[in-house]
């Protein structure tokens, strides 16, 4: 599969219509769509369209089997990868779109997939999920090209989600592939932090497929990168709690170039008793512990209550 060309390709309009048109679900191309509605991407909203039809439903099918599930997503902007999730199979979405111009390119949508796309004008940074799903019926998953700025930021908040396993079976993201790569980043790497343990100690985390800046409209600058997320069932050890691998984590990596007995002083007034507790060198930098360490030298310290 070839990503759509940026409109600075040497490949022609036609050309690229016909991308589209490969995928077509009976609705028009999305250039034409976007011509239309006059929806120029918004650098201040993070907004970069994914165009190719076949592209979308390629990242829809990372979050398949879609028949019988309700899909949540955030920042759908002409409806893209809206269309994708709707042509896989997904009994019903949820979109989440804080862009008032794109409402009206969504509502087409919504028209030709008759009761299956709901939308919803709002901040997801500011959705209450809970409320937003009390009528869903069938199992929850969240697939987004999410805008980059809160990208993160929302990541973290699903992965903070009580009680556990969450509201959601599987997640399919798009992120900045240097996030990405630190989300899924082992032990002992320069990409591995606090993100990597936060990620993978709730779930089975790794990268899907990777995209070049052509891929999107307008094309960042950067490569971007799908990640899929599947809960873990059992979190080990049971004392742990996010609230304290959050903290412990934040402190470590704080200082990450210094030992664990020189950055866990923002956290407790002497470490080489926590540490000891649970049989970690004080002479350790953060970056050489596993997720595993980190997820005991939490349950000590919630436990400790230090």
């Amino acid at each position: 599969m070839t990503p759509r060309p940026s409109d600075t390709s040497k490949h022609s309009e036609a050309e690229t219509l016909g991308d589209d048109l490969r995928a077509n679900d009976g609705l028009p191309p999305l250039r034409v769509v976007i011509a239309k509605h006059e929806l120029a991407a918004k650098k201040s909203l993070g907004q970069n369209f994914i165009l190719d039809l076949n592209l979308t439903r390629r990242i829809a099918r990372a979050a398949g089997p879609l028949e019988g599930k309700t899909i949540v997503e955030i920042g759908p902007g002409p409806g893209g990868l809206t269309r994708g999730l709707l042509a896989e199979g997904a009994e019903r979405v949820i979109a989440i779109e804080r862009d008032h111009r794109c409402r009206a390119a969504l509502d087409e949508v919504a028209n030709h997939y008759s009761d299956r796309l709901n939308i919803h004008q709002a901040d997801a940074m500011a959705i209450n999920w809970s409320d937003l799903l009390r009528d869903a019926n069938t199992p929850v998953r969240i697939a987004a090209n999410l805008p980059y700025g809160i990208a993160t930021a929302l990541l973290v908040g699903w992965l903070d989600a009580e009680p556990w396993p969450p509201w959601y079976d599987r997640m399919v993201l798009m992120f900045q592939r240097e996030v990405a790569e630190r989300i899924v980043a082992k032990p002992g790497s320069k990409a591995y932090g606090r993100l990597a343990v936060l990620a993978q100690w709730r779930t089975h985390a790794h990268i899907e497929l990777t995209l070049k800046p052509a891929a999107f409209t307008p094309p960042p600058k950067v490569d971007s990168a799908v990640v899929v997320f599947t809960p873990r069932e059992v979190m080990e050890p049971p004392g742990c709690t996010a609230k304290a691998l959050a903290t412990v984590t934040a402190a470590a990596f704080g200082q990450r170039r210094k030992m664990l007995r020189q950055s866990l002083k923002t956290l407790v007034s002497m470490p080489e008793l926590l540490l000891n507790e649970v049989g970690i060198s004080p002479e350790l930098r953060p970056e050489t512990l596993t997720v595993a360490q980190f997820a005991d030298l939490a349950a000590t310290y919630a436990r400790l209550e230090l």
